[in-house]
């Protein structure tokens, strides 16, 4: 990905576009899940269960 420095930009901002666009691009998620095999369904079941967590956490307040 390249970011080009905008006028009057400091290094900080810079690099905060910078992260922000390999983020929504999503290049980290992608090496971060290439690291170890997760096959499809257990990354489903485990979606599965976060949202489940998630709707009792939910539920419960």
């Amino acid at each position: 990905m390249r970011v080009e420095i905008r006028d009057s930009e400091g290094f900080e901002q810079l690099l905060r576009r910078f992260n922000k666009g390999i983020e929504r691009s999503g290049i980290i998620r992608e090496h971060r899940r290439g690291l170890r095999f997760i096959s499809v369904q257990e990354e489903t079941r485990a979606k599965r269960r976060k949202a489940e967590r998630r709707r009792r956490r939910n539920a419960a307040t």
